[in-house]
């Protein structure tokens, strides 16, 4: 009741705000949907609706106009008053909100219909626009419609007779209503991860499979992240003169989790991968300092975990992104610097397991050696959690989403000549954080 109430009253105060000419779909509003919304609302994406017409737009006009002014759209949970600046922040300003506020206020009005701006909506299309050079698909994977599915991988041999670098991937996944998350492993040569895997069909791995590794392999001989998606991915390219190496004989190693929602259907997701054309000047990792002693207790509001991640080499931070499952409940990442000074890089007062980005920096900065990264989860294991699927269980680190996880993913990039071997991971769950109040100011 008290939502409700809040809701109605947010609502009709946004007309006084202000008022001025008449505003129009094809004039005023189309264009603003174009560069903020159709990106995902539109046949194949993540979005539950359409908006690409305004035959489409016109009966979700309320229902757009309450999102937007309670800015649950477009979805965006990093706190902007603190932290850093992002190149792909989705929040809208205030001026925008109006418009579509006042433009609902007065009845959503058409307006004079103009040349079809399918052109415009392509360019926020979650796509790279240009072909491939090489994709990678799932061999229609049986989804059922109910029950428990397991982690299933899927290992490619790439066949690659020199070390190529990537300049850019992206997915295109097939039932976005089912996926709980992909990741493309790149698997060296001689490597442990998931050594007993055949190649070219999917198989399920038994937990010692997973986490069987020579004691003296270092991570990046491994297994290395390329790219992941979970609900909210975005395309976004590490940058010019950056790039991702996979070195000649690697695999690749497809980790996919499967979320069943009363729907059988086939997946023929698939990863398309862009060459550099020449050696980029930086190589870009990607890290995930994690805590996997997870024990938060039944009924617990206000659990705390920290991961921390310590450079042992200066690296540039171009991307940040929280992971945690459904009972997160907010986020933060601060950098410590060799000189004692700390700094928030960024602040999620309300995560949202259901839409999770990864956070591109607008301005990528320099971490000198010696510099630590604090990755601190708060999690709501208590019966005030919609989202929480029993708040009577004491609840460890695992894979399925009623289960948790704390990681705090990084991408960092550094000279392209450098070993890979840039950062110390740990798991810390003792220092006192700010109180939970600080982060929801």
């Amino acid at each position: 009741m008290h939502r409700l109430l809040l809701t109605t009253a947010v609502i009709g105060f946004v007309p006084m705000l202000g008022k001025g000419a008449a505003l129009t779909y094809y004039e005023n509003i189309r264009p603003l949907l174009e560069q903020r919304c159709v990106g995902c609302h539109r046949s194949g994406e993540i979005g539950p609706m359409s908006l690409t017409s305004y035959r489409e737009v016109r009966p979700w006009a309320k229902a757009i106009k309450e999102a937007v002014v309670l800015k649950a759209m477009p979805p965006w949970s990093a706190d902007s008053s603190v932290g850093l600046k992002f190149r792909n922040d989705r929040s809208l300003p205030a001026d925008e909100i109006r418009r579509i506020a006042s433009w609902v206020d007065a009845g959503a009005p058409e307006g004079t219909p103009v040349a079809d701006g399918s052109a415009a909506a392509r360019s926020n299309s979650n796509e790279i626009a240009q072909k491939p050079d090489l994709v990678i698909r799932v061999p229609q994977l049986a989804v059922p419609a109910s029950g428990t599915v397991q982690y299933t991988f899927l290992v490619t041999s790439l066949n690659f007779k020199e070390d190529k670098w990537i300049a850019a991937a992206e997915w295109k996944i097939d039932h976005p209503e089912v996926v709980h998350h992909m990741n493309a492993f790149v698997r060296p040569p001689g490597s442990s991860y998931i050594a007993t895997a055949p190649y070219g069909q999917p198989y399920v791995a038994s937990k010692a499979e997973r986490l069987a590794r020579r004691p003296d392999e270092a991570e990046s001989d491994r297994r290395e992240l390329l790219i992941g998606y979970e609900p909210g991915y975005r395309v976004a390219p590490w940058g010019a003169d950056r790039a991702k190496l996979i070195r000649k004989g690697s695999d690749m190693v497809f980790e996919m989790h499967y979320t069943t929602n009363g729907k059988a259907v086939v997946d023929s997701s698939e990863l398309r991968i862009y060459f550099a054309r020449e050696t980029p000047k930086q190589r870009v990792l990607s890290l995930q300092p994690s805590d996997r002693n997870l024990s938060i207790p039944a009924g617990d509001s206000n659990y705390r975990s920290v991961a921390s991640a310590t450079f042992s080499s200066p690296v540039t931070l171009i991307s940040l992104q929280p992971h945690m499952h459904l009972r997160g409940k907010a986020y933060q990442m601060i950098a410590t610097y060799p000189d004692g000074k700390r700094e928030v890089l960024i602040r999620v007062p309300r995560y949202d397991f259901h839409w999770q980005t990864t956070y591109f920096l607008a301005d990528p900065i320099t971490l000198p050696k010696g510099t630590a990264i604090e990755c601190t989860a708060w999690y709501d294991n208590s019966p005030n959690n919609r989202n929480n699927p029993d708040p009577s269980k004491v609840i460890y680190w695992g894979d399925q989403s009623w289960d948790e996880m704390n990681v705090g993913f990084l991408e960092v990039a550094f000279d392209a000549g450098q070993s890979p071997e840039v950062a110390v991971l740990s798991t810390n769950s003792t220092a006192p954080p700010p109180a939970i109040s600080e982060l929801r100011k």
